[in-house]
This record gives structure tokens, C-alpha cells and sequence, in this order.
């Protein structure tokens, strides 16, 4: 809490990127308060770049030590539209499918986000990319870096879901 009693207010940038989609992805989040900023990058080894747009905003909110008021920066419509829109109650309301029935992509981090979101008072906004934002420019640059590292970990539960697509598409 500030002195006057309110709770902090952070900002945090976020944006991912994936070198071939799939294929070697980065996060990276830029946290701003009170004239600090904080930089978090990651990657993984085999990855999408949805689950690395969804990573970037994980990796922020987990970065948080106590209770925010948190405006969260994507150029990721689908990070933006999902937690404004709706979606995501609805695809838990549905056994984790989309309105055809089809399974959602990525629960696993649809989840995680949404117990971090419930930490903090959250409002995602949708910012267009590649226009000059210094922060957004800033975190594009650094995904991209974060994908090109050496010895990346393993994405389990992508690489895990994967296999079992092309086991299924095989029979």
C-alpha cells in the first residue's frame, strides 16, 4: 500500500514472439512504478506465439511482490480480447471449449493467468504494435532475443499436447 492507503499502480508492457510458429519462442515484460523499471525475458526451446503473448503477462504478474492496480500493454488482440471480452469465463463455463465445441488452445496458461489476475485489480489494453510505442518496440526486440537464446527449456505442456496431436492425426 502507498502512504494515503491506496494500492500501488503498475504498469506493465508485454509482448511475445516465436521464430516460425511453432518453433523457439521469448516473452518479455517491462514493469513500470514509481520511476523503476523492471525487465523479464524467457523463452522456450518449442513454443507458439500465443502461449508466448499469454507467458509475457504471467511473467509480469508473477514479478509482483504484493496486491496492484495493474495495467497491462499487449498488441496481442487475442491476450487483450480474452481477458476484456469474456472469453475466457465462457470457455470455463464450457469445459474449456470454444463456442463450436473445439477445445481451447492453452488452458494450462489461461489458467495461471487468471489466478494471477485475481492477486491484483488488472485492466488489459490493447495497444497496436510496430508503431513507436518505446515500450512495445522495446519488448518486441526482447522477445525476439529471448527465442534466440542457447539451450531454451522445455515448453511440457505444449510439447506434451503436440505429441499427442500428431499421435492423433497418425490413426
Amino acid at each position: 500500500m502507498t502512504s494515503n492507503g491506496e494500492l500501488p499502480t503498475v504498469e506493465i508492457y508485454t509482448d511475445g514472439a516465436c521464430l516460425g510458429n511453432p518453433g523457439p519462442g521469448g516473452y518479455a515484460a517491462i514493469l513500470k512504478f514509481g520511476g523503476k523499471q523492471k525487465v523479464i525475458t524467457g523463452g522456450y526451446r518449442l513454443t507458439t506465439n500465443n502461449r508466448m503473448e499469454i507467458m509475457a503477462a504471467i511473467a509480469g504478474l508473477t514479478a509482483l511482490k504484493k496486491n496492484c492496480v495493474v495495467n497491462i500493454y499487449s498488441d496481442s488482440r487475442l491476450l487483450v480480447d480474452t481477458m476484456t471480452k469474456g472469453w475466457l469465463q465462457s470457455w470455463i463455463k464450457r469445459g474449456w471449449r470454444k463456442k463450436d465445441g473445439s477445445p481451447t488452445l492453452n488452458p494450462d496458461l489461461w489458467q495461471k493467468l487468471l489466478t494471477l489476475t485475481e492477486k491484483h485489480q488488472v485492466s488489459f489494453h490493447w495497444i497496436r504494435g510496430h508503431i513507436g510505442d518505446a515500450e512495445n518496440e522495446l519488448c518486441d526486440k526482447l522477445s525476439k532475443q529471448a527465442a534466440k537464446e542457447q539451450n531454451l527449456p522445455v515448453d511440457e505442456v505444449y510439447e506434451k499436447t503436440a505429441e499427442n496431436s500428431r499421435i492423433k492425426k497418425k490413426r
